[in-house]
Order: structure tokens, then sequence, then C-alpha cells
């Protein structure tokens, strides 16, 4: 992705956040010289990866294929295994009309997906088998409180304000109907580098493309930038 794009992405999504009236922290706004001054009592961002994540999932068509998130909160891994500190995380997302985040478990992490605003959240549901395939196997999951059974390969659409829990290994994939959406996560720690298993294999992070200064920084340009 080219930094331009991401700058103009980043942008757009404060701007809807606005219209939505989600309001994020004040580092979400910080440019280089601000995050410079700042830098020094930002080590639970920098540690635990908050901020901006903007990705394509490696297949350059952001507008078909991508996602916006923020992460408000998150622990550091280790807190889990410690059983210390912060063992939770929460993000804040947004899904364009028909972009579509492709199907993945996460090995170790349950989440709880909301849709906060907006349209439609639409997923496709399949349970693992053991060697990581789509298991034809009907399997229950949790949707606002309520346990309800899943056939291999079912589609439940989300509307304002409904939410779907998600165990690990509950291949998913999910995208926008009708319009965008803000899509709430709320999780225990969120490892992005270690605990996600794509059906498909794909880039997690952009290859960035510096084509002009950044004005915002994602949690992949921390150790580069500062």
């Amino acid at each position: 992705m080219y930094r331009s794009e991401i700058n103009r992405i980043v942008q757009q999504s404060l701007d809807t956040l606005e219209q939505f009236q989600f309001h994020l922290p004040p580092f979400a706004h910080w440019g280089l010289t601000q995050w410079g001054e700042h830098k020094d009592a930002c080590e639970e961002i920098f540690n635990n990866q908050l901020g901006w994540d903007i990705t394509d999932f490696g297949k350059g068509q952001f507008d078909q294929f991508g996602l916006v998130l923020f992460t408000i909160r998150n622990g550091h891994p280790d807190n889990l295994h410690n059983q210390t500190g912060k063992m939770y995380a929460e993000k804040i997302m947004i899904a364009r009309n028909n972009q579509k985040t492709p199907m993945h478990f996460h090995w170790n992490k349950m989440e709880d997906i909301i849709n906060r605003n907006g349209a439609v959240l639409a997923f496709e549901l399949y349970a693992a088998t053991a060697d990581d395939k789509l298991s034809e196997e009907d399997f229950s999951l949790s949707v606002d409180g309520m346990q309800r059974t899943f056939h291999s390969g079912d589609r439940l659409e989300l509307q304002p304000g409904e939410s779907l829990s998600l165990p690990p290994r509950i291949y998913h994939a999910f995208w926008a109907e009708q319009g965008d959406v803000l899509i709430g996560e709320v999780s225990l720690v969120n490892n992005d580098h270690l605990d996600n298993c794509f059906y498909e294999p794909i880039g997690r992070f952009p290859d960035i493309i510096e084509d002009e200064e950044p004005k915002f920084l994602l949690v992949g340009d921390y150790e580069k930038f500062l």
C-alpha cells in the first residue's frame, strides 16, 4: 500500500468515526511531531500495539479486501501466561460496503464482535478440523448471550447492536452489506503477529511504499519512525 493511500484512509476513518459519534484517544490524531514529544511516556502503546492498523491483507485491493482497525486497549501476550495485568483487548473497526475480511480463526483468542452502528455485518462461519480445514460438522455459538446451532458455511447477519461470540478455532469471514459498518471487538489479549490462522495465505500487515510523509502512524510504524 502507498503511504498516501494510508493517510487518506485514516483521515476518512476519523471522519466516519465523527459521524458515528465514536471518540478515540488523543494519540489517534497525533502526527510525527506529537509522537516525538510524547514517546517517552508511550511504552504501553508501543509494547501492546495500540493504535491504527490498516490492512489490505496483501491483496492490493483495499476496497474489496481490507479493514480499518484501531486497538484502543490491549495487554501483552505474556499477561495471559502470568495471569497478571490486562488480559483483555478492545478494538474499533470500520468495514466499508462490500469490503471483506478473509476467512480465518484465532488459535487462542476468544472474542466478541459487535455491530456498533451502520448497516448489516454479515458472516460466513465454519468450525475447523484438527488439520485446520473447513469442517462439515455443526457447531454452537453464542449470539447476544443465546446459544445457536450453526451448520457448515452458515451465514449470519448482525444488525446494529447485535453481537457474536467466537471461541478459538471457529473460522469466520465477515463483510459489510447495504452500507458501512462500525464494528467493535472485545477479546482476550490480541496478538495479530502469532494468533491468526488464515484459510488462504495472506499478508496480515501491509508492505508500505513511502510516497509521502506519514500523517498518522500505524502500529507497525512505531519502531521505524520513533
